[in-house]
């Protein structure tokens, strides 16, 4: 009776939220369920199988990609999908639907209680790297976490990135692992061995520590990528796999396996999973084209250095202005030091226009970046600024809340 009426209370709230215009309406009902029954999180799991997505970079993107991929198989799936990624935003998307099936984006740090909560039939390990410097545990200790709680979830399949060694740490004490090749840019995070206090090498054949034994398992599937940009997936056993997909990027592909590799582990055909992901045109706005006015910009997300370096791969084959707007908001965290550690120095040659609340810190590392830019502190009137040196089309790159600022004043 109590977790009935948390569900009731859960969207009452939240539709009333909706109404008042006070927000997408996915957290606050799940505050006032979660005071009515603490354990409706696992009251809304029972029945179902239930998949968490968690990482540094791409939960949103992965989480998007599962849910489509397991709905192939014509099951109805719930998910989190606009990313409120805590219990909160979790017991919002569970309240109401009878989904047989669902999939959660969920926020590192709170992956041991929601495996709890959930007894999920699959958990999808991403990456791990720095994030919101001044709020946000250090990245070892996140991984040893996920070790502990995954060690006691015997009946979980995980899915983890090869590639990643604080990835191969945390999953490395699960029963079932399911290991996937899928690459890791940003290794600045992961030269220190979280077994031994060694120092870990990254070579052509993958990683290991120079002290012990840890080093990168054999994965199941590993993404290729060919020169002309077209890409497989190639499992072990032989199958090769195309990836094909309207989401740019390679690290796009990268989670299109991660997620084909979790629906293969949840009972559906890897081949059925890719061929509804290629129809995937953009993920919460991620990557979409929008309008400001006679301007075309296709926006974009990047909240830490390791999203950037990811983008900055993608935007160097076009060669369209740039906009750069970098907020220091809560949802961003308040200390912006990470902006040091972006290799802008990639952008020297393009046309950039630095805007939001912390323009003024972004100008000084484009500075010493050796960027030209110019600096317009409104986001839309930079959008505007920028056109002024192409046909009408910009690309645009935000952290968390420039991003979303962005996509609210968009058409």
């Amino acid at each position: 009776m109590r977790a009935q009426l948390a569900s009731v209370a859960t969207r009452f709230v939240n539709a009333t939220s909706r109404r008042l215009g006070r927000g997408q309406g996915t957290v606050a009902g799940g505050r006032v369920g979660l005071r009515v029954d603490p354990e409706l999180l696992e009251h809304l799991s029972t029945g179902r199988q239930v998949v968490l997505v968690t990482g540094t970079n791409g939960k949103t993107t992965t989480t998007r990609l599962v849910t489509v991929g397991l709905g192939a198989s014509g099951d109805a799936v719930a998910s989190n999908e606009t990313g409120s990624n805590m219990p909160e935003g979790h017991v919002a998307a569970l309240a109401g639907t009878v989904a047989p099936r669902a999939v959660l984006e969920v926020d590192e740090v709170y992956l041991p209680r929601v495996l709890t909560a959930t007894a999920a039939a699959a958990v999808v390990l991403l990456n791990l790297s720095r994030d919101q410097l001044d709020r946000t545990n250090e990245v070892r200790m996140v991984a040893g976490r996920w070790r502990a709680a995954l060690a006691a979830a015997p009946r979980t399949h995980v899915v983890a990135n090869a590639d990643d060694p604080l990835v191969v740490w945390g999953a490395g004490a699960a029963r079932d692992v399911r290991w996937v090749g899928a690459g890791l840019r940003w290794q600045r995070d992961a030269v220190g061995c979280p077994s031994c206090e060694g120092r870990i090498e990254f070579g052509e054949g993958g990683w290991a520590c120079t002290s012990c034994a840890f080093a990168r398992p054999v994965p199941v599937a590993t993404l290729a990528v060919a020169p002309d940009g077209s890409a497989t997936g190639v499992w072990s056993d032989g199958t090769v796999r195309p990836l094909a997909l309207r989401l740019p990027g390679r690290f796009n592909l990268a989670n299109a396996l991660m997620a084909a590799v979790a629906c293969e582990a949840c009972g559906v055909e890897p081949d059925d999973a890719l061929s509804v992901m290629a129809t995937v045109e953009e993920v919460a706005g991620r990557f979409t084209v929008r309008e400001f006015g006679d301007v075309r910009a296709r926006l974009m997300l990047a909240k830490n250095p390791a999203g950037w370096e990811e983008l900055l791969d993608l935007v160097a084959q076009g060669h369209v202005p740039l906009v750069v707007s970098i907020n220091a908001r809560v949802a961003d965290g308040g200390d912006p030091s990470w902006l040091w550690d972006v290799p802008y120095e990639r952008l020297a040659d393009r046309t950039v226009v630095a805007t939001g609340d912390r323009v003024r810190d972004l100008s000084v590392r484009l500075h010493y970046a050796g960027v030209a830019h110019t600096t317009e502190e409104d986001p839309v009137r930079a959008v505007a600024r920028a056109a002024d040196h192409a046909a009408g089309a910009v690309d645009v790159i935000g952290n968390y809340t420039a991003f979303h600022d962005l996509l609210e004043h968009s058409a």
